[in-house]
C-alpha cells in the first residue's frame, strides 16, 4: 500500500513558498473521467441508502485497520452496521470491493500528506522523495496485517492486484502525485521522459511497498534506507538523461516498464 506527524520519523522539508495544486494534476483527474467532488471529504451522505453505504464502508475500513483482511468478513461488517448480509452485499458485492475502498482511503490520505510538502521545494529528487515517503507513512498502520493483504492481492486474477483494472482509481492518484512531482520541478526533464517517468515511478513505489511488507526492522528503517540510497543514485544518474547518446537505452528502459504495466 509513504513523513509527516503520523509517527514514522521526523523528516521535514524547509518551507519555500505557498502551496498550490498544480494544473497538470487537475487536468489528469478530469481527463480520467473522475468527478472532482468525489475526492472531497466534506460532502455528507444525504439519503438513507447513502448513509447505510457510508456506515458499511466506515465499519469495514476500521475493521481492516484493527483486525486485518482475514478476520474482516461481510457477516461481521453487517452485524456491526446493524444491517443484513444482503444489504451489505447490495452496496458492496464482495469484501474485495471494500478493500478497494481502503485503497482509495489510503491514497487520498497519501495525496493530502504529499501535496503541501511538494509546495515547499522545486528540486526533482526531493519532490520524488516526498511522494515515496508520504506513501510509506500511510501504509504504516496496516503493517502487521500487510502479509494478509499481499496474499489476497498477489494473484494476477485478483481484483486486489495493484495493477488490476479495479485498482485503477487508487493507482491513478499515485500516478498523479508522481506526475505533479516531476512536472513541478525546476530541473525539468526532456518531454518524453517527463511524460512517461511517472508510470515507471509507480512500479518503483509498488516494489518499495513489497520490500516494506517483509521489513521487520523498527519503524521500517531498512525500507527507508533503501529508499534514501535509491534517491541518491537517481540524483547522480538524472543528468545522463540529457546526454543524447544515452537517451536511447533510457528510452528503451521506460518502454520496457510500460510493457510490464500492460
Amino acid at each position: 500500500m509513504i513523513l509527516h506527524a503520523r509517527g514514522t520519523g521526523a523528516w521535514r522539508m524547509p518551507h519555500r513558498g505557498p502551496v498550490a495544486r498544480s494544473a497538470p494534476v487537475l487536468e489528469h483527474v478530469q481527463s480520467a473521467g473522475y468527478d472532482l467532488n468525489m475526492f472531497s471529504s466534506v460532502s455528507a451522505p444525504v439519503t438513507k441508502s447513502e448513509r447505510t453505504r457510508s456506515s458499511i464502508r466506515d465499519i469495514a475500513l476500521r475493521s481492516f485497520r484493527e483486525r486485518g483482511y482475514d478476520l474482516t468478513t461481510i457477516r461481521l461488517i453487517a452485524q456491526e452496521a446493524g444491517v443484513s448480509v444482503g444489504t451489505t452485499n447490495y452496496h458492496f458485492a464482495s469484501k474485495n470491493d471494500l478493500v478497494q475502498e481502503l485503497y482509495l482511503e489510503v491514497q487520498r490520505a497519501h495525496r493530502d500528506a504529499a501535496e503541501p510538502l511538494l509546495g515547499q521545494t522545486d528540486d526533482l529528487v526531493e519532490r520524488l522523495g516526498i511522494v515515496f515517503r508520504t506513501g510509506l507513512d500511510q501504509l504504516e498502520p496496516y503493517h502487521r496485517f500487510a502479509p494478509e493483504f499481499l496474499s489476497a492481492a498477489v494473484s494476477p486474477r485478483s481484483s486486489l492486484n495493484p495493477l488490476s483494472g479495479e485498482s485503477a482509481p487508487s493507482r491513478d492518484i499515485v500516478v498523479g502525485l508522481f506526475r505533479e512531482a516531476v512536472s513541478g520541478a525546476a530541473n525539468r526533464l526532456p518531454a518524453e521522459f517527463e511524460r512517461d517517468m511517472p508510470s515507471a515511478l509507480v512500479l518503483a513505489h509498488l516494489l518499495l511497498a513489497l520490500f516494506w511488507v517483509y521489513d521487520g526492522s523498527p519503524e521500517r528503517e531498512r525500507t527507508r534506507r533503501l529508499l534514501d540510497r535509491g534517491l541518491r543514485l537517481l540524483k547522480l544518474s538524472l543528468p545522463l538523461i540529457r546526454v543524447r547518446v544515452l537517451r536511447k537505452p533510457l528510452r528503451e528502459l521506460l518502454d520496457l516498464v510500460a510493457e510490464v504495466r500492460a
